[in-house]
């Protein structure tokens, strides 16, 4: 009886040490991750896939194929971690959010285009209104966890300006401008709020003395550059930021002029543009050339926003990696590329 029940135990012992060491098995071919026993499918994957290939290059390697897919893979555990942990919390975006959301993104688009938009990306608006959903909640977790959490002081801020202080020496004037753009060969990748084009030489005539007559009425000149302009700029009202003097010595020669002839605030008029149409300029700021101290407040913004991104690229980095250790994650595509070294799964093609 002893013997029996001695080699019971072996035989347990034994199986329980197969088990263990057993990995995870795929519950099928179109599941290549899990997380937290959620499944992340080869259609998720493929879908973001597409968008991220450009169709009118070379198609792309197995290898390079493969590694896009990876890593796309690895947003998607990434995201459903963090999507997990935002639910937990109470942190779902709600529906009015993704609304107002969804509305913000379809806005510079017609009907058709935005349509269009969607069946190339080959998404849905059930699809995009699903991502929009992930991405707001997944923010308002990081802005709680991470974003609240960051805390920039004074003593910080002069410490960095001391180490740096030679980045703050600037060499040449520098201009702050805005811009306003009407073109006459309308592009159909620039879109702006009202969705509004000039589609020829005597459109852009038009819209550009429209525009100029709202300006002389005291119009908002960012709203209307959001509203009406014609260039990728549109989206932060027409701020280009500030450039050196001598970064306008490739422009046109009459921007040059009117750019360095304005006075901080000023607008200019409507200038012709060699390409077709017109652009209206504003010249926001303007600083003089030397050594810009720590008591401009643009030198402190600029310091701190600095700082802060810093700050949270790291904190991002250290929140998910201990996030991850939190999560049981399997990665099934990555075991099938070791397994085949680096061969497509079956039935995938490098496209």
């Amino acid at each position: 009886m002893k013997r029996i029940v001695t080699l019971l135990a072996m035989l347990l012992a034994g199986t329980l040490a197969v088990s263990c060491k057993r990995p995870d098995v795929a519950p099928g071919p179109d599941v290549w991750a899990t997380v937290n026993g959620k499944d992340i499918t080869r259609q998720e994957v493929e879908k973001y896939y597409r968008n991220r290939v450009n169709p009118e290059a070379a198609a792309p390697s197995q290898e390079e194929s493969l590694s896009l897919k990876l890593s796309i893979l690895d947003e998607l555990i990434n995201n459903e971690i963090l999507l997990e942990r935002a639910t937990k919390q109470g942190l779902v975006a709600s529906d009015a959010e993704v609304e107002d959301k969804f509305t913000e993104e379809k806005s510079p688009y017609t009907e058709d285009e935005f349509q269009k938009k969607l069946k190339d990306a080959g998404l849905t608006v059930d699809d995009l209104k699903s991502d929009l959903r992930r991405q707001l909640t997944i923010q308002k977790l990081v802005n709680r966890e991470i974003v609240a959490k960051i805390s920039i002081t004074d003593q910080d801020v002069k410490d960095f300006y001391e180490k740096n202080r030679a980045q703050f020496n600037v060499a040449e004037p520098q201009y702050h401008i805005a811009q306003i753009v009407v073109s006459s060969h309308p592009d159909p990748s620039v879109h702006n709020r009202k969705n509004d084009k000039a589609t020829n030489d005597a459109d852009a005539a038009r819209k550009i003395q429209m525009l100029e007559q709202k300006l002389n009425s005291g119009a908002d000149f960012s709203q209307l550059a959001m509203d009406y302009s014609e260039d990728t700029a549109s989206s932060t009202g027409g701020d280009l930021g500030f450039h050196g003097e001598s970064s306008f010595n490739q422009s046109d020669p009459a921007l040059k002029k009117m750019v360095l002839s304005l006075r901080p605030g000023e607008i200019s008029r409507p200038i012709p543009v060699r390409a077709g149409g017109f652009v209206i300029l504003k010249l926001i700021a303007k600083e003089s050339a030397g050594q810009r101290e720590l008591s401009d407040p643009q030198v402190q913004n600029s310091i701190r926003e600095t700082l802060r991104n810093r700050k949270e690229q790291l904190l991002r980095v250290a929140y998910l990696s201990a996030a991850r250790d939190d999560s049981h994650v399997v990665n099934y595509l990555a075991r099938q590329v070791l397994e085949s070294a680096g061969k497509l799964p079956a039935g995938d093609t490098a496209k």
